[in-house]
């Protein structure tokens, strides 16, 4: 007697004609050392590329933000502003602003194609260690030695709230993919999440 033929697998299901299988794996990274950004003169703190992927904000001791050009690691700009080193950068979701968190306790927002300082937040207690904007680029949390996580409107500048967040220095603070979450970590050695009302989002 003939065995009996097996059905073939079910197709994999499709998204505009896109396979949903399995992702396949991933070549084994072969990055090569392309540039080496020279210029500030004391320790780097923080380095991040722009959303839009052309340009690259460094932060540094030495008081200054350095932009240069993802393309060919040129300095487009230099800011300055800051009374003392600063120890976060971070830029807005359109790539038009910048915000820096400095040990002179404050935080600066840029506009990007000028250079020019268009805001000074002032009322964290200690050095500002840690900065990030919303998706929304709205607001600004930061975290600071004072143990608090701030939020700012851009806007204006002024703080909208102050969360009494850790017992120790804040080290990271971040938005969530929609904003309606915020996370912060400190040398308290715990992360917190922090929401809102579903009114207030």
């Amino acid at each position: 007697m003939a065995s009996e033929a097996v059905p073939p697998p079910p197709p994999t299901s499709t998204t505009n004609g896109i396979s949903a299988g399995p992702p396949k794996a991933a070549q084994k990274p072969n990055y090569t050392l392309k540039y080496t950004l020279t210029g500030h003169t004391k320790a780097v703190s923080s380095v991040k590329f722009s959303v839009d992927g052309n340009w690259i904000a460094s932060s540094s001791a030495d008081k200054t933000v350095k932009i240069w050009s993802a393309e060919d690691a040129k300095i487009e700009r230099t800011i300055t502003g800051h009374k003392m080193g600063i120890s976060d950068v971070a830029w807005s979701h359109d790539s038009k602003l910048l915000v820096s968190a400095s040990d002179d306790k404050t935080l600066k927002i840029w506009d990007f194609s000028t250079g020019k300082c268009l805001k000074t937040l002032k009322g964290h207690g200690n050095y500002v260690f840690c900065c990030n904007f919303n998706p929304q680029s709205n607001l600004i949390v930061s975290g600071s030695f004072d143990e608090s996580v701030r939020i700012w409107d851009v806007r204006n500048g002024k703080c909208l709230k102050t969360l009494p967040a850790h017992s120790d220095p804040v080290s990271a603070v971040n938005f969530n993919r929609d904003g309606s979450l915020i996370v912060s970590s400190s040398y308290d050695g715990l992360c917190r999440i922090w929401t809102q009302p579903v009114d207030n989002v």
